[in-house]
């Protein structure tokens, strides 16, 4: 009976010796476990991985971070902020297969006349972009659409009135070779921005809606292709429709 005493005292004196032990490092530890949470579902929402961009991306994560982790250790992340970074992680992931749907037409697009064999497309971390040379829609040196021109935009007309969920962004390039100087054109410049807003306008007159267009000209920037020949400069004189979807609200 003694010996049945002396045990239940010795277990009651561990119980209450564990009581006096501080649980702060349980708040810690949940905060690092959230943090990997949701570090690992942003990147389970790629649906490609770039292995350089993620590479720069961890590289630029770690310099930021470098020296603060004892401050990122003692943080604590709200239910809410992490609600919000999961809804916005939630809310990319729809976009994208979203516009996957999108891009799944761009395969008929490609076999429509006007554009059949000339029209290259991708799909890109939710964006979808179509690609036109400028020799099929201008005359050399010219901004003015040609007719051959107007038949390729106008072949675009039914698969974006279809998909008005979608913002279209013009974006004109040339290559590398400077107007010359008796042209009144002055730059890459002018060439590609008036380019890429005649085909915006072109395309309002095909009953696209204004709000939904854009127009950039990038000049020779953004090259597919280095300049060194003249097969290339033609592949790096182009015009660009990227797709992105429109933002609703709740």
């Amino acid at each position: 009976m003694d010996d049945e005493l002396l045990k239940g005292s010795l277990l009651a004196g561990d119980d209450d010796g564990d009581e006096d032990e501080p649980n702060e490092w349980i708040t810690t530890f949940a905060d690092l476990s959230m943090l990997l949470l949701v570090f690992f579902i942003l990147l389970y929402s790629m649906s490609e991985i770039d292995a350089k961009k993620f590479d720069m991306t961890f590289q630029s994560v770690s310099k930021s971070i470098s020296g603060k982790l004892q401050k990122i250790a003692t943080s604590k992340v709200s239910r809410e902020e992490a609600g919000a970074i999961l809804n916005q992680v939630v809310t990319r992931r729809q976009i994208i297969k979203a516009q996957r749907k999108v891009f799944e037409d761009v395969k008929y697009l490609q076999t429509t006349k006007g554009v059949e064999g000339i029209m290259s497309a991708k799909f890109e971390d939710g964006k979808i972009t179509l690609k036109l040379p400028s020799d099929v829609l201008f005359n050399p040196g010219q901004v003015q659409l040609s007719e051959k021109g107007r038949n390729a935009v106008k072949a675009l007309k039914n698969f974006f009135i279809s998909h008005p969920d979608q913002y279209i962004n013009i974006k004109g390039y040339t290559d590398d070779t400077q107007p010359s100087s008796k042209s009144r054109l002055k730059d890459n410049w002018e060439i590609s921005s008036l380019r890429a807003v005649n085909v915006l306008r072109y395309l309002m007159k095909l009953g696209i809606k204004p709000n939904r267009l854009t127009a950039t000209g990038l000049g020779e920037m953004d090259p597919l292709v280095p300049n060194n020949s003249k097969r290339n400069r033609q592949r790096n004189r182009r015009v660009e429709f990227v797709l992105d979807k429109i933002m609703t609200g709740p």
